[in-house]
């Protein structure tokens, strides 16, 4: 099985970042998820070309076991929050939190130290504890 690492490098070298993967089973198929970023932003053709030179790797160095589908995308404008590092390259944009509770808060990312989040909504800020975290999402207003 190939590493992390291998396909971080892999996109370092073509001027990507690994943002997340994500293994989903949809319909019975599964399918091998790289969420990709770039300063410059990601385009279809990026994706693309990105899809190309991993193929080949992963056929012989599979990510999973099994017969899957490689896929490769754009995280979205509205991207999943997993890791500490997502939360911190967030701070200063919406975000939506659903915690085990079921509570939900929609504010602005103030601060993230690791262990809690600061939200801003309306004129109070919000400490959310990282292990009260059922989901989080960067939130766009549609």
């Amino acid at each position: 099985m190939v590493d992390i690492e291998t396909i971080k490098n892999i996109l370092k070298d073509n001027e990507v970042e690994l943002y997340d993967t994500e293994v989903a089973d949809e319909g019975g198929a599964k399918i091998f998820r790289i969420y990709i970023t770039s300063k410059s932003g990601v385009t279809l053709d990026m994706c693309g070309k990105i899809s190309s030179i991993l193929s080949p790797i992963l056929d012989l160095n599979p990510p999973i076991n099994g017969p899957y589908t490689l896929e490769v995308s754009s995280p979205g404008i509205e991207r999943r929050l997993r890791k500490a590092e997502h939360f911190k390259g967030s701070i200063g944009e919406t975000v939506k939190i659903k915690c085990h509770d079921a509570e939900k808060i929609i504010g602005v990312l103030k601060s993230f130290d690791g262990k809690t989040l600061e939200i801003a909504q309306d004129d109070k800020i919000i400490p959310i504890n990282m292990a009260d975290i059922d989901k989080a999402r960067t939130y766009y207003k549609w």
